[in-house]
């Protein structure tokens, strides 16, 4: 479900301090039915094992191919064009106490760790369109229950990169979104049976 920007913005996250010259364009919420205050590990475990972007199919796998297709020809995801060559990782504005908490390798869809606490995370990626930012919140509901809370953070780069963003809009709220939620709710659904494959 969509939420409004200071379901994000008015919490108390560590992330907030490092990325003031970023915009919050998408904030989002996932149930986790059952869940309680020390789940976030396992929730992140069940996303990681049973969704992602190369588990993507129908609509929103074709989305994710096109892009993966453009990006290789139109040069947007050259390694020189992202962390390190052209654009400062955030890892370099945070603390080591806190960027000790993650190893910076790269995971889906080439998003980098920034770091992992037992109530938030967040991981970054550069292309020749944008830095982007992905946080992840574990958020306690009036009800006494918990929910995945995911902000979308982006500097865009460039008249390319504003073009960019305003291009997939409507295709982040139609398809996307809508497919990783149903995604990230079965994995969190099914984790039983996708822990015990991984452990």
């Amino acid at each position: 479900m969509k939420l409004p920007v200071t379901e994000y913005t008015t919490r108390p996250w560590r992330i907030h301090e490092f990325v003031p010259d970023f915009t919050t364009e998408d904030v989002w919420s996932f149930r986790t039915p059952g869940a309680g205050p020390d789940d976030f590990p396992r929730v992140l475990a069940a996303i990681s094992a049973g969704a992602g972007p190369s588990r993507q199919s129908g609509a929103s796998g074709f989305l994710f191919a096109v892009r993966r297709k453009l990006g290789a020809l139109l040069g947007w995801d050259d390694p020189k064009a992202g962390l390190g060559p052209r654009v400062r990782s955030l890892r370099e504005r945070m603390p080591e106490d806190l960027t000790a908490t993650a190893d910076p390798v790269p995971g889906p869809g080439s998003f980098v760790p920034l770091y992992e606490l037992h109530d938030e995370c967040a991981r970054e990626l550069a292309n020749r369109t944008v830095h982007g930012v992905v946080h992840l919140g574990w958020v306690e509901t009036p009800g006494g229950g918990h929910e995945l809370r995911m902000a979308v953070l982006v500097k865009p780069n460039g008249r390319l990169g504003r073009l960019y963003m305003a291009l997939i809009t409507p295709f982040r709220y139609l398809i996307v979104y809508p497919a990783m939620t149903r995604q990230w709710e079965t994995a969190w659904r099914d984790r039983e049976r996708l822990l015990g494959q991984t452990s």
